[in-house]
């Protein structure tokens, strides 16, 4: 039988109320997350619980306390995280000095047109935004919701606005290699604009409409279908590949080859949400194969614990995903059987 143990920690006002959330939501989420009870007798809480929860309670409210102090907004989703670190964490964030969600908090990328901070929220995504500056192409894979997208614009943006690019390139593969575009009604950028949307909602976040309608007439911004990308050199370019999973290897090739210098590339796309005919190879598994082993070339895989959408968002991907790896195992069970046969 457990021992019930107890133990005591003093916070400030602007801590304590910070960390307990509106109506003490986020305290009771750690309550009832690590089967503790959590007291407050005048600014010092009482952990009640089995020594094993009391202590992943503490540090739990030790982290979020660490934020607080920094003047950052505690929001569901770092205590989400932060139990999660406590609960089940990754050997990265088992083995991160310090605290992980100040680390992960102070690292602002830029700011939305409204004055909100743009930042890593995972230590995933920590790790994405390290490896985009310290690379001249990056690969970010993963599921919807994970920030692969948001925070590639965010660098770039920013990189365009401390004159390290001169221009910013965004594309996506539009309905396998473009041909049926054709069909849309309206001019070509009426044509285009359907498949490029969540790209510009970004752009409109981060610099402002009137920003980016300026610099996409100076042809400073550019937003076309991949297909426009043939016979092109792009230098002195930050330029992001959405949608990569949709390529074909001959697309993203071709995509590859374009890149010239001074410029930045950040390739994105989930695997699993492929639109291509089902005989046709992805241009994004074929270049995790080839392109591994290259220097400044870096492949970042974010996961289910990387989604900062709403947390059932995060339950559903986490859902698809050990679906599709129980599948996997059962495909794989059965080519042993049918070897075994044979």
């Amino acid at each position: 039988m457990s021992t019930i143990t107890e133990k005591t920690m003093h916070l400030g006002i602007e801590e304590m109320q910070s960390i307990f959330g509106q109506h003490d939501k986020y305290i009771r989420k750690i309550e009832d997350n690590l089967k503790v009870e959590i007291i407050d007798r005048s600014g010092e809480l009482h952990i009640i619980g089995t020594s094993d929860s009391v202590k992943k309670a503490y540090d739990i409210i030790s982290e979020l306390a660490g934020l607080s102090v920094t003047g950052a907004e505690i929001e569901e989703q770092s205590v989400n995280y932060a139990i999660q670190i406590s609960n089940d964490p990754t050997e990265d964030e088992a083995n991160a000095e310090g605290n992980v969600l100040t680390k992960i908090d102070g690292d602002v990328i830029c700011h939305t047109i409204n004055g909100k901070p743009i930042k890593p929220k995972t230590l995933g995504q920590k790790k994405y935004v390290d490896a985009i500056r310290k690379n001249m192409i990056v690969f970010g894979l993963g599921p919807a919701g994970t920030g692969k997208t948001y925070l590639g614009m965010a660098m770039a943006i920013t990189a365009f606005q401390k004159g390290e690019v001169e221009r910013i390139i965004l594309t996506r593969p539009a309905i396998e290699a473009g041909e049926k575009l054709g069909f849309l009604p309206g001019d070509l950028q009426s044509k285009v604009d359907p498949y490029l949307r969540p790209l510009y909602d970004a752009l409109y976040q981060i610099m402002g409409a009137d920003n980016f309608v300026k610099n996409m007439e100076k042809g400073l911004i550019e937003v076309a279908p991949l297909a426009y990308m043939r016979g092109r050199t792009l230098d002195n370019s930050f330029i992001i590949l959405d949608e990569a999973q949709n390529t074909t290897p001959a697309q993203m090739k071709m995509f590859l080859t374009r890149i010239g210098f001074g410029s930045k590339v950040i390739i994105t796309g989930d695997s699993t949400q492929k639109d291509l005919p089902a005989d046709t190879k992805s241009g994004l598994d074929v270049a995790s194969a080839v392109l591994k082993k290259i220097d400044d070339i870096e492949f970042c895989n974010l996961t289910s614990r990387d989604v900062v959408r709403h947390p059932l968002v995060q339950q559903i991907v986490k859902a698809y995903e050990d679906f599709e790896k129980s599948k996997a195992n059962e495909d794989k069970k059965r080519a042993i059987k049918r070897r075994e046969r044979h």
